[in-house]
C-alpha cells in the first residue's frame, strides 16, 4: 500500500493503465503462423460440430477450397444427393414455404387472395391483368404523385408488395 502512490502518476483521478478492465481472451486464427484474431468459424469436416476459427482472409481461403464431398465415394455422393433431393422435393410439394400456407377452394393462399383484393382484381386474374392494374394503381398512388401524403405512400407500398407476390406466384391451376 505504501507504493500505491507510484501508480497514480501524481493525479488523483488517474491510475494505472487498464485498472478497471478485465483482460479479454482473444482467439487467434487457427491457420499455422497467422497472428490475426480468429473470429470466423468454419467446420472441420462435413457434419461435424467442431470448428476452426480463422481470420477473414484465411476463412475466405478455406471456404474457396472447401469440398463437402471430400472423402466420399461416388456411390456415397450419389446417395447423399438423392436423399437431399427427396427431402427438398417433399418439402416443396407440401407448400409449407408459400406465403399464406394453406390454400382455399380456388387454390389461393390467404396472402394471394389479399393481394388480389389490394390490386382490386378478381381472384385468379392473369398476369397481363395483374401488370396492367399494378401500373394503373402505382401511377395513382406513387409518392411522387402524392408528395407528403403518408396514406398514399402506404397504399403504394401495399400495391408493390401485392404485385411482387402475384407476379412470382404460381397460378392456381398450375
Amino acid at each position: 500500500m505504501a507504493h500505491d502512490h507510484l501508480k497514480s502518476f501524481g493525479f488523483p483521478r488517474w491510475g494505472e493503465y487498464g485498472r478497471d478492465k478485465e483482460a479479454e481472451p482473444v482467439r487467434m486464427c487457427d491457420y499455422v503462423g497467422c497472428m490475426e484474431k480468429g473470429e470466423h468459424p468454419a467446420p472441420k469436416s462435413a457434419g461435424s460440430s467442431e470448428r476452426w476459427y480463422f481470420c477473414r482472409a484465411h476463412a475466405a481461403e478455406y471456404n474457396r477450397n472447401w469440398n463437402y464431398f471430400d472423402g466420399m465415394s461416388e456411390d456415397e455422393i450419389r446417395q447423399h444427393m438423392k436423399d437431399g433431393t427427396q427431402t427438398s422435393d417433399a418439402f416443396a410439394s407440401s407448400g409449407a414455404f408459400e406465403w399464406g400456407g394453406a390454400t382455399d377452394s380456388d387454390g389461393l393462399t390467404s396472402s394471394q387472395a389479399r393481394a388480389y383484393d389490394t390490386l382490386e382484381l378478381d381472384a385468379g386474374a392473369g398476369q397481363d391483368a395483374i401488370k396492367k392494374q399494378y401500373r394503373r394503381l402505382a401511377k395513382l398512388f406513387h409518392p411522387d404523385a402524392n408528395p407528403g401524403d403518408p396514406e398514399a405512400a402506404e397504399r403504394f407500398h401495399q400495391i408493390q408488395l401485392a404485385y411482387d407476390l402475384l407476379s412470382t406466384a404460381k397460378s392456381p391451376s398450375a
